[in-house]
């Protein structure tokens, strides 16, 4: 996602909060928050593939490797 994206939703928050959103400015929002959601989805999906486990007999399991079983 980018700045400009967060920004818009920033901007487009303050809005509302203050005089409101028209129905379009309202659909926009309704889009970029899911955008951003899928975003950070993907990005915690992403790290927590990169994750692994030392066992305590000194082996190391994936994370992704768990998620198979």
């Amino acid at each position: 996602m980018e700045k400009t994206d967060i920004d818009r939703i920033n901007e487009l928050y303050k809005k509302s909060q203050t005089i409101g959103l028209t129905e379009e400015e309202k659909a926009e929002q309704k889009t970029l928050r899911e955008a951003y959601v899928r975003a950070v989805h993907n990005n915690l999906r992403g790290t927590l593939e990169n994750v692994s486990f030392k066992n305590p007999d000194g082996s190391i399991t994936d994370l992704k490797d768990l998620r198979k079983k």
